[in-house]
């Protein structure tokens, strides 16, 4: 009715009738147009206020991303390729090929905007699983980047058949046949998304996991755990990309069960030099009898060994005959209560005082034991408030701790050699 009322207006207006056909269809067209882009803002506008509403009103974790993702007013985008769809059907019924060409277009135009909403959809449940408790141990976006890899593939199958104008069958015959070069193209992608898979069912990493993994030097915590890659932040900060599957054809170390525990771990020794080591005497006995932590200790023991030798007859006089204390032995006590002692030691979990094989640079005495604050700072701090204390007790069982000679050592005793004065203030043999 109104392409007839608008040719014959024009004919009336003395435009020939070539020309009002042609005026006729331009000016269908461009309504056409003004309708799809009045319909898209129209319901795009719609879809957005309800989305906002729904929002306000309703509190819920998932309703953020929802908002962000927008999925519902992707959809809008559908609104005026139906329109123009309709439309076409009757601004072009007299030329066909065009009609034809225009659905083509239009039906293309819907299947992108149909993936694109359904990538929202995906994007948008990829951020819910991420707050989600119960997902938290899922390698979530390797899985929503596997789901995006098949609807590009599924989109891009269904877009040519449109533009062959050939069902997607044959189409779908033809790619079993190029599965080799698509297994080269998708290697990395394939070979990530089994590897997800795999480090995900035996909870092997996790984002927030702190990992060590020196062949691509990184040492922090994981902050994404994708389809082809996992980001380690170091702790300079520096990002780490290390390929998804490496983490399951290469060892690394996982800090998880330290933090698990609750507690972790101090395994570090100290050098005694082994020319202070003796036999305790009785007054060396009674003044460690006054250091806390051993009066009791010493008092066992002292008649511990006492009762023994009594018993066996052994001649006190000679000093290696029968059991006695000796100050090694005393300060090794001294240390195992002290830890036993120690407020921020963890009692629940192993804990001992041990003495390694001798070396050149004394005998070591190792402390093993687990802290009850395993934040990094906090631990150092209880590390080194320990060693500091035992550093410092050393000397009150007459050890002295290994340190090699060192510049000012060497100037002391060359001024005691040409002053004649016996060398010492090192607590070792003179140099040969």
């Amino acid at each position: 009715m109104f392409e007839g009322w608008l040719n014959d207006w024009l004919l009336r207006h003395g435009v020939s009738p070539q020309s009002a056909g042609l005026f006729t269809l331009l000016i269908e067209i461009g309504l056409a147009a003004l309708i799809a882009t009045a319909v898209h803002f129209f319901v795009r506008a719609i879809m957005v206020r309800l989305v906002q509403t729904v929002v306000a009103r309703v509190r819920s974790d998932w309703l953020e991303p929802f908002a962000r993702r927008r999925p519902i007013s992707r959809l809008a985008h559908l609104a005026p390729a139906l329109v123009v769809y309709r439309l076409a059907g009757l601004i072009l019924v007299d030329h066909p090929t065009a009609l034809a060409g225009v659905r083509q277009l239009c039906l293309i135009y819907m299947a992108l905007a149909t993936a694109w909403m359904i990538s929202g959809v995906i994007g948008l449940a990829e951020d819910i699983a991420r707050n989600a408790e119960a997902a938290r141990r899922l390698p979530v976006r390797s899985f929503s980047q596997v789901a995006q890899i098949i609807l590009f593939i599924v989109t891009a199958i269904l877009v040519t058949s449109l533009i062959l104008d050939r069902s997607p069958i044959p189409l779908l015959g033809g790619l079993g046949a190029a599965s080799a070069v698509l297994l080269l193209v998708f290697k990395d992608a394939i070979l990530g998304f089994v590897a997800g898979i795999q480090l995900s069912a035996n909870h092997m990493v996790e984002i927030g996991d702190w990992i060590e993994m020196p062949k691509y030097g990184a040492d922090g915590f994981v902050i994404d755990v994708a389809l082809t890659t996992v980001k380690v932040q170091n702790w300079d900060k520096t990002i780490t990309t290390i390929p998804t599957y490496a983490l399951i054809s290469d060892s690394f170390k996982n800090w998880r069960g330290m933090f698990e525990s609750g507690g972790r771990r101090i395994k570090r020794a100290i050098y005694i030099d082994m020319t202070s080591i003796r036999f305790c005497t009785d007054d060396m006995l009674d003044r460690y009898s006054r250091i806390q932590h051993v009066g009791e200790y010493l008092r066992r023991k002292r008649e511990e060994i006492e009762r023994w030798n009594r018993e066996h007859g052994v001649d006190p006089t000679v000093e290696v005959n029968g059991r006695r204390l000796t100050n090694i032995g005393t300060f090794r006590a001294y240390v195992e209560a002290y830890i036993r002692n120690h407020p921020m030691i963890h009692q629940d979990m192993i804990m001992l005082v041990r003495q390694l094989a001798p070396t050149a640079e004394g005998l070591p005495i190792e402390i093993y034991a687990f802290t009850k604050d395993n934040r990094w700072v906090a631990y150092e701090g209880i590390q080194a408030d320990i060693f500091d204390h035992i550093l410092a007790v050393v000397p009150a069982f007459d050890l002295r701790v290994f340190q090699n000679p060192s510049g000012a050592d060497l100037r002391s005793l060359r001024s005691g050699a040409d002053d004649g004065r016996p060398a010492g203030g090192t607590g070792r043999a003179p140099l040969q």
